[in-house]
């Protein structure tokens, strides 16, 4: 895409007249600049998106299950080349790339399965009339993806709207855009021209392809960024689907190994340095477990700080970000027991990051600070501890420390999440779907009922016509 002004954003990524610059997390060099698309470009990727849709969806299921099959395969094969990329330009570790392609293609497969079996429902009537849904395509869909999951996250997204007959124009993370536009060249060949679409740019592409005459948006990102999409989807008569930030609280019970509760605790909050929507963001521990489990906490960041295996933040935008959360809660009283200042050196990393005494009133505990920080409150009672992760305008997921079933059962009716993970951080079945609430987004972001949210039900009624009802009735 060629090149258009359209806004500057400090850190590591910038947006303009250049072009979007890319820096490496790792070291501060410029890797590359990539093209942004401009407004005529926009307009033109919907037109074609637009005129390609109709004989897509006219396509049979079984057939654009095998495009899928077949986008999945030249992905499964693309694989290192995408990790590389994906590291050098959000400074995930390769493994765990690989690990996030791995995810994406057998989501592929997974859609490529499920569409021939994606259904409607009946309802009989009298004998000679019956009722029926046919779930149709929306039409065309934009797809706005982010950066810190980009390959599985752009593909369950990809995958449930192309499976089910939507022409699709998917614009990636400006914070990784020359992978996302690999993605794209990847994945096009194995769809009908015009299908697929790949656009690079910034906010001000994003907003220009919400505000456009499209037929679904999803997107996956901060809530700030999804509370305006839904705003403009709104206006433009959009269905909007939106996974947005995350408050995700950790409930610590009395009863559970705090060693055990401590490991957890880092697995949820320094995976991915924190970069993760669904990441422990605060953590709540019953006093009687608290000393032994603060020990251990500080030891697991330790250990991570001490090996190495703490990958930089996304850009020094970012890294900005988590720092004034952790320096705004030292200043009102909290303690950094581990980490907690700015390294000496290039790039944009962050140590892994236990503060203890924090309070609810800390800003790094009523929002997403989005890296590698473990934020520890003591409570007295297990009902105070669940009073307390109740509480907030986010809704993506909680998890729940505990053996004892009806604790279990009171949280898991109680919290105002779409996901409650119970004596797992990051547990889950494959496929599986949730709705997130508040500022975290609506609808369902992944597994099967993602079909639904990329589809709209028309009811069918048959009756018999008089004629019929006639020859029925006589002797």
């Amino acid at each position: 895409m060629s090149t258009t002004a359209t806004e500057t954003t400090p850190g590591s990524e910038t947006t303009g007249g250049a072009g979007i610059t890319i820096q490496d997390p790792r070291t501060g060099e410029v890797l590359w600049t990539v093209p942004e698309a401009g407004p005529e470009e926009v307009d033109q990727a919907i037109t074609v998106a637009r005129s390609a849709a109709r004989g897509w969806a006219a396509a049979a299921p079984a057939e654009r299950g095998a495009a899928l099959r077949a986008a999945a395969k030249a992905l499964n094969a693309a694989a290192q080349e995408l990790a590389g990329l994906n590291a050098s330009e959000t400074g995930r570790p390769e493994d765990e790339a690989l690990a996030g392609i791995s995810a994406a293609v057998s989501t592929l497969e997974q859609y490529a399965e499920l569409a021939p079996v994606h259904r409607g429902h009946s309802l009989r009537g009298n004998r000679l009339a019956t009722d029926y849904t046919v779930a149709e395509p929306r039409g065309v869909a934009v797809l706005l993806t982010p950066w810190n999951d980009p390959v599985a996250v752009a593909c369950g997204l990809i995958g449930a709207a192309l499976v089910t007959g939507n022409a699709v124009v998917h614009k990636p993370s400006e914070r990784c855009p020359r992978l996302g536009e690999a993605l794209g060249e990847v994945l096009a060949p194995a769809f009908p021209p015009g299908v697929f679409l790949t656009i690079s740019g910034g906010a001000g592409v994003g907003a220009l392809l919400a505000q456009a005459d499209v037929d679904v948006i999803a997107h996956v990102g901060s809530s700030a960024s999804g509370a305006r999409i839904a705003r403009a989807g709104a206006l433009a008569g959009a269905h909007v689907i939106r996974e947005n930030g995350g408050n995700d609280p950790l409930l610590v019970d009395r009863d559970v190994d705090p060693a055990w509760a401590a490991e957890q605790a880092a697995i949820g909050a320094f995976s991915n340095s924190g970069q993760i929507c669904t990441a422990v963001e605060r953590i709540y521990v019953h006093k009687d477990i608290a000393d032994q489990f603060c020990v251990a906490l500080e030891a697991e960041a330790a250990l991570r700080n001490g090996n190495g295996t703490v990958a930089p933040l996304v850009d020094e935008r970012m890294r900005e970000a988590v720092h004034a959360h952790v320096s705004g809660a030292v200043a009102q009283g909290a303690r950094a027991v581990e980490g907690g200042g700015l390294p000496d050196g290039p790039g944009s990393f962050y140590p892994a990051t236990v503060l203890l005494d924090c309070t609810g009133n800390m800003e790094v505990m009523t929002e997403e600070t989005f890296g590698p920080v473990a934020p520890v409150q003591v409570v007295e009672s297990f009902d105070d501890g669940l009073r307390l992760a109740c509480s907030g305008k986010y809704g993506l997921a909680a998890t729940v420390l505990s053996a004892n079933l009806a604790h279990i059962q009171q949280a898991v009716a109680a919290l105002p999440v779409g996901t409650v993970k119970v004596n797992d951080v990051f547990g889950g079945a494959p496929g599986g779907a949730a709705q997130p609430r508040g500022r975290s987004g609506h609808g369902f972001g992944y597994g099967p009922e993602l079909l639904d949210e990329f589809t709209q039900v028309k009811v069918v009624h048959i009756a018999a016509p008089p004629a019929a009802a006639a020859e029925r009735d006589r002797p």
